[in-house]
């Protein structure tokens, strides 16, 4: 059994897609970040960066207990255990390997950006004050949107030329163009690859997981500084205290 403390977030979503299309068991607990829950000890146990999603595999490796974190570690776990949707044959293996990494080095962080300043940014600060993020992050943003329409505008799939987790994972991060300053009819062939991943019925379950915990109203003040301010940046101890 896999023990997953996740949240409705695009991180948590690409292991949420991932477990459902392989049907592993697991059971997915909330990790409210906008309670600070990323900061307790028990957490930062197995995710000492304070981030969802991470797991505790209890029959890992030779039968023997295993924690990860980190999205991206979480989903070649699971498809080297399920032997699903990470291709054997090396070329079509390094090539879903470098689109993996693609969107955990650009389309993750970058998209992240993006929602920060242009769309939660200016319900806390002047928006005159985050001017140079939006604009910096909104063109990253349709940059990157660019880059992947002209990949798919000859393929279906990210890479291999079949669904992967290279798929599973850009895919959560591109639910929301709006939130990214993006036309999303400006990219078609984005637009259809996004669509018809949304149709696959392990990706509707897989969007259904801790539903109930989505919010799309403004942050708090406490939430804010939980997630993107002074809190969330504080130095602190083993033990999740701040010094």
């Amino acid at each position: 059994m896999i023990d997953l403390y996740s949240w409705p977030t695009s991180n948590g979503h690409k292991v949420h897609i991932m477990l459902e299309e392989c049907g592993l068991p697991y059971r997915a607990h909330p990790v409210v970040i906008g309670k600070g829950e990323q900061f307790q000890p028990w957490f930062l146990k197995i995710s000492p960066n304070n981030k969802t999603p991470a797991m505790i595999d209890r029959d890992g490796p030779g039968g023997q207990e295993i924690s990860l974190f980190e999205s991206g570690a979480i989903l070649f776990y699971l498809a080297e255990k399920a032997g699903r949707f990470f291709p054997t044959e090396p070329g079509k293996r390094h090539d879903c390997m470098q689109w993996l990494m693609f969107q955990m080095s650009s389309v993750g962080p970058m998209l992240g950006q993006a929602h920060v300043f242009y769309k939660y940014g200016p319900d806390h600060h002047p928006r005159e004050k985050l001017e140079v993020g939006i604009e910096r992050y909104v063109r990253q943003a349709n940059r990157l949107y660019n880059v992947m329409d002209l990949h798919l505008a000859t393929r279906e799939w990210f890479a291999a030329g079949e669904y992967t987790i290279a798929d599973m994972a850009v895919f959560p991060w591109l639910r929301m163009p709006s939130f990214h300053g993006v036309e999303i009819d400006e990219y078609p062939n984005v637009k259809r690859w996004r669509d018809r991943i949304a149709e696959r019925p392990a990706v509707l379950r897989a969007l259904e997981v801790l539903k109930s915990n989505n919010r799309f109203v403004k942050h708090s003040d406490e939430e804010w500084d939980l997630q993107f301010g002074a809190t969330q940046f504080a130095r602190r101890d083993a033990s999740g205290k701040i010094v």
